[in-house]
C-alpha cells in the first residue's frame, strides 16, 4: 500500500516536471525568429509550436505517465537538437 502511494506520487512529480520543460521549450520556440529554424534546415516555426503544444496538450488531457512520455518526446527532440543549432545561429550563448 505505501509503495503504491509512493509510486503515485512519483508519476505525478514526474509529469510536473515534463509540463513545466514542455512550457520552456514552447515559450522558448515562441520567441525565436522564423528565419533561424530555416536557417538550421530543421522544421519550420509553426511546425514547432504545433508539435510542443500538441504534446503539452496531450499531457494535460491524459495527466498520467503515457501522456508525459509524449510530451517528453518532443521535448527532448526540441532542446537536444533544435535549440543548440537555433542559438549557435544566432550567435546567443547556450
Amino acid at each position: 500500500m505505501i509503495l503504491a502511494n509512493l509510486a503515485g506520487v512519483i508519476v505525478a512529480v514526474i509529469v510536473v516536471a515534463v509540463f513545466v520543460v514542455g512550457v520552456y521549450a514552447f515559450v522558448h520556440a515562441a520567441i525565436q525568429r522564423p528565419d533561424a529554424y530555416t536557417a538550421t534546415g530543421k522544421l519550420t516555426k509553426p511546425v514547432w509550436l504545433a508539435i510542443l503544444g500538441v504534446g503539452l496538450l496531450l499531457e494535460l488531457l491524459m495527466r498520467d505517465a503515457f501522456g508525459a512520455a509524449i510530451s517528453a518526446c518532443a521535448t527532448g527532440v526540441y532542446l537536444v537538437d533544435v535549440r543548440p543549432k537555433l542559438l549557435e545561429i544566432q550567435g546567443k550563448s547556450r
